[in-house]
């Protein structure tokens, strides 16, 4: 009897031993990434990203061979880990630090592509899918396994492509990778998940129709739910203001608030990326100015530096599990039909991003009247090539479907993982590293100078960045509205001021603001840090 309970006091000590050696590690091997992510920005080709894969596939090999060829990570890939504590900081960030003038400005654009292309890329590579991995003889996949496909490789990659670009010199092509990049990732989950909640063996315009019904119901609900979390942050943290006693109150309450936001969202099997990502814009919009300046400057670093080391760890961890020999040994009988399956989804990946970006560009410039505000055929070409890359999302989709527990037997599961990390590392070092050169190529920095010196600064010109390191200031507000004040009748009339965000402005100036709070509505007391910068309301 001593010696079993001797035995399981080994084992499990061993098991926590191996435990903490690999959080040693791969906590060594994130700052490794940063410092040398660093050091390699100089050359302004390679990026977080892409340095995090290349070390993940090192270490991947040293871990291969040191074990005999047994494994090849150091943690097992789970769901759970991406969708509960990885993701949520990025998107959230994301929503955050979005400049909410541009993204509402241009929002028409941007559902436009994130939505809209999104359903149509996915119908394309569910299609392809159908038809020639039927032929290709991959496995016995059912109709579900193929809509999956379409879902998980229309995910873009926002986050590696954002890194590629720069929005000071490419600002028009940063707004609309970035805005089509966020909505593109929650169509992609909620058109997942819309797509797991049905009994697919018997499709027919009555399934057809309720899935579009769920979809907008999950894209609707969600949505609100975000938009609700942020409201109720505003309205108690101004209403009791913590930063009274301690701003460390303040900081707590937004970011647990955030979270639980994601939760709920999870927990009613909504889409939990809409949801933070409207709570973040809520949040920066109302909450942010209801705390004290100290609070501002550490929610602001805060947020992110927790996204920035979430989408470190993902590229990191993508890059070592792609060489898990356990899914390797699965194809490993048929490599030239592994090699066929990724060929056929990364040309369908192309195929189906080109069928939507030049016709839904073409349509988006029917509506603007300046021709600054327009997308011209090359800043086109680099949003369809930037869009290409997979990342994180779409390997997460494809374990959540295909796998349990990041292990499967089944060929065609298999073959699908496999081809899904192909796809991914293969459009995020290749297109991630051609995407600067292009850029230069496509838009010269000497022109795209000169055109963005000599343009007029209209608040609905798409060349205005759209994500920035800071918020909007009332000084850069006035001058703006300075700028597009109409002079004569003429311009009165083909620029009318009375839109849809005018009327938004006024009804948040007269009833949103006083009672959430927002800028020039923080509560004044006498000694607080935002003294100097507030005034009494």
């Amino acid at each position: 009897m001593m010696e079993e309970v001797m035995m399981n006091n080994n084992i499990l000590f061993s098991e926590k031993y191996a435990g903490v050696v690999s959080i040693n590690l791969f906590v060594t091997l994130l700052w490794g990434c940063i410092v040398i992510g660093h050091l390699l920005e100089e050359n302004r080709w390679m990026n977080e990203s892409i340095t995090a894969i290349v070390i993940g596939l090192c270490t991947g090999c040293v871990i291969l061979i040191t074990t005999g060829g047994t494994k090849s990570h150091l943690m097992v890939f789970s769901q759970d880990l991406f969708f509960i504590y990885l993701l949520p900081p990025i998107i959230f960030n994301a929503g955050f630090q979005v400049k909410k003038k541009q993204f509402f400005r241009n929002f028409m654009t941007i559902i436009l592509f994130g939505v809209v292309g999104t359903l149509i890329s996915f119908g394309i590579v569910f299609l392809g899918a159908t038809q020639l991995f039927k032929k290709m003889n991959v496995g016995s996949l059912e109709i579900g396994d193929y809509l999956a496909i379409g879902t998980i490789f229309s995910a873009t990659d926002s986050v590696c492509t954002l890194q590629v670009l720069n929005q000071d010199e490419t600002p028009l092509l940063y707004s609309l990778v970035f805005g089509e990049g966020v909505v593109n990732d929650a169509t992609s989950v909620v058109l997942f998940n819309a797509i797991q909640n049905f009994d697919l063996t018997r499709i027919n315009s009555t399934t057809a129709l309720q899935l579009i019904g769920n979809f907008l119901y999950l894209f609707t609900i969600s949505t609100l739910l975000g938009v609700f979390a942020g409201l109720l942050s505003a309205y108690i943290i101004r209403k009791l203001y913590f930063g009274r006693h301690s701003t460390d109150r303040e900081v707590a309450l937004m970011i647990l608030m955030a979270y639980l936001s994601y939760m709920l969202s999870e927990l009613f099997e909504l889409s939990a990326i809409l949801t933070v990502f409207f709570c973040g814009i809520v949040m920066s919009h109302y909450t942010w100015h209801n705390v004290t300046e100290s609070s501002r400057i550490t929610t602001k670093h805060t947020f992110a530096t927790m996204s920035f080391i979430a989408e470190i760890f993902i590229f990191l961890y993508v890059g070592m599990d792609a060489l898990d020999i356990e899914k390797w040994k699965v194809v490993s009988s048929s490599p030239g039909k592994s090699i066929g399956v990724s060929s056929v989804l990364l040309g369908l990946v192309l195929v189906g991003r080109a069928a939507f970006v030049f016709p839904l560009s073409f349509l988006s410039n029917l509506t603007k009247k300046s021709p600054n505000d327009k997308i011209t055929l090359r800043q086109q070409v680099i949003v369809w090539w930037a869009g290409l890359i997979r990342g994180a999302v779409s390997v997460a989709l494809a374990y959540k479907k295909f796998t349990t527990a990041g292990y499967t037997q089944l060929t065609g599961n298999a073959m699908m993982i496999t081809s899904t990390i192909t796809v991914v590392l293969f459009s995020t070092v290749v297109f991630g590293l051609i995407t600067k050169p292009l850029v230069r190529y496509l838009v010269p920095q000497a022109n795209l100078t000169r055109s963005l010196s000599s343009e007029p600064s209209s608040p609905k010109s798409f060349t205005i960045p759209l994500l920035g390191n800071g918020h909007d200031s009332e000084a850069n507000t006035a001058q703006t509205q300075q700028l597009t004040r109409p002079t004569s009748l003429r311009m009165l009339l083909s620029t009318p001021s009375h839109t849809v965000h005018h009327y938004w402005r006024k009804f948040d100036n007269s009833v949103m603001r006083p009672t959430f709070g927002g800028r020039g509505f923080m509560p004044f007391v006498p000694g607080s840090p935002t003294e100097q910068s507030v005034r009494p309301w």
